[in-house]
């Protein structure tokens, strides 16, 4: 069970050592911890609800990618809070407890991988595992002031990982600092060490920053300024993205709701990304454990009990065009990038909500965050949280996009700009006090 002394983070504390080796490697000496989602052998992999935990049997054999950490020389010190069933952005567990930001303790940690976060954030450990469908492991790494990254869609194996939904499903990872979170990427995605690719440009998404409440020059500003300083600011374009993905994406038109269109907080195309997307899923949740649900009755907090009844109730209905929506987009930001492109758009529209907040106002900034988090959510692409610091005493962060397949070039030129990126933020933060 989670404890205060951990910041509410932990359900099971236990040692998984590295596995011996002669050799120097990658991950000696750091320690990491795992999402309550991973199989462990041993252990009941719980899923966030005790009534799952309840009715299923302990796992007969640890998941690849945790394996892969340990023989990468890393050692496992236990498994963390996550949102039940993994259906919320929050980070908030009516039954074990809420992991405390350590950004912000009277804030939501976001999830739902929110006790990887959490461990990361609080310094208990030096990386953690989370995993990523609709932006669980950028949401909270957004609120926890830290860096999480989402790799390309299958690019690192979901086998011992209870689904999701698997056309969005992602295993990610969280650390405090570039170095450690490349060297967890490398590992991960078992890629050699190779000299950094300059990039070709970097495509400032204008109407993504418009959406956030916090001023885009605090946010896009010290990006372009770190790239100017490294690589020269002709790099840098600026793009209508909405526009492009209306005019690209020509299945999204099924998905162009009235209601999408009113909204005047968003982003009409980006907006019907985030229902095509959410159609998918609950279709996919419901193959995956509806059958489970309808026969337990699991007790489920609020906002998620909803969504998953939602998701149970579901029907096939443009399905099929959510597949064609996902290889559509795909190849227009495939031709919007090129191969070394980069897409910045902020990683959620604005600070962590406060802990227990009425659900009702936050669907604004829900429906916001998720018309992000849908880009590389539905396109496969491989996207970076990197933190901006504090503005308002609430931490802000930036999110960079590669294309599909980019994992190791989006994880260096993470390691080259982040110190510039922070000295630039400090001098914004300063001129702006």
């Amino acid at each position: 069970m989670a404890r205060e002394s951990d910041d509410g983070a932990f359900l099971d504390k236990f040692l998984l050592q590295p596995t011996p080796s002669t050799h120097q490697l990658p991950l000696n000496a750091l320690t990491f911890a795992v999402k309550d989602i991973f199989d462990v052998e041993g252990y009941v992999t719980g899923f966030g609800n005790p009534d799952w935990a309840r009715t299923h049997p302990a796992a007969t054999s640890t998941a690849p990618a945790v394996l892969a950490l340990l023989r990468g020389g890393a050692t496992c010190v236990g498994k963390t809070v996550l949102d039940e069933m993994a259906y919320s952005i929050n980070g908030e567990n009516k039954h074990y407890g809420t992991p405390r930001n350590p950004c912000v303790p009277d804030r939501v940690p976001g999830g739902s991988s929110s006790g990887s976060a959490v461990a990361v954030g609080a310094k208990l450990v030096d990386f953690a595992l989370g995993t990523d469908t609709g932006g669980s492991v950028r949401a909270p790494a957004s609120y926890c002031g830290i860096l999480g990254f989402r790799p390309s869609h299958d690019a690192i194996s979901t086998a011992g990982v209870i689904p999701m939904a698997q056309s969005f499903d992602s295993v990610g990872w969280f650390a405090r600092n570039p170095v450690i979170l490349n060297r967890v990427g490398r590992v991960l995605l078992q890629l050699p060490d190779v000299d950094p690719v300059k990039p070709s440009q970097i495509i400032i998404a204008e109407d993504c920053f418009q959406l956030s409440t916090i001023p885009s020059d605090r946010v896009a500003e010290p990006l372009f300024k770190s790239v100017d300083k490294l690589f020269g600011g002709d790099l840098v374009k600026h793009a209508i993205l909405g526009d492009y993905v209306k005019e690209k994406v020509p299945s999204l038109k099924q998905f162009m709701t009235k209601g999408n269109a009113d909204q005047e907080y968003n982003i009409p195309s980006l907006a019907a990304l985030s229902s095509a997307m959410r159609v998918l899923q609950r279709y996919e949740f419901k193959n995956n454990h509806g059958e489970w649900v309808r026969t337990i009755k699991p007790d489920l907090g609020p906002g998620i009990s909803e969504r998953v009844w939602e998701a149970v109730k579901t029907t096939d209905e443009n399905v099929d065009v959510c597949h064609s929506v996902k290889i559509e987009l795909r190849a227009a930001l495939n031709a919007l990038l090129g191969d070394f492109g980069v897409l910045a758009i902020p990683t959620i529209p604005g600070p962590p909500p406060e802990l227990q907040s009425d659900p009702t106002p936050l669907e604004a900034f829900r429906a916001k965050a998720f018309s992000l988090l849908s880009i590389a959510g539905v396109s496969g692409f491989c996207q970076v949280s990197i933190p901006l610091g504090l503005y308002n005493n609430l931490p802000v962060a930036i999110s960079l996009l590669a294309k599909h397949g980019s994992d190791g070039f989006l994880l260096n030129l993470v390691e080259i700009i982040y110190d510039t990126l922070q000295e630039e933020v400090g001098i914004t933060a300063k001129r702006d006090y």
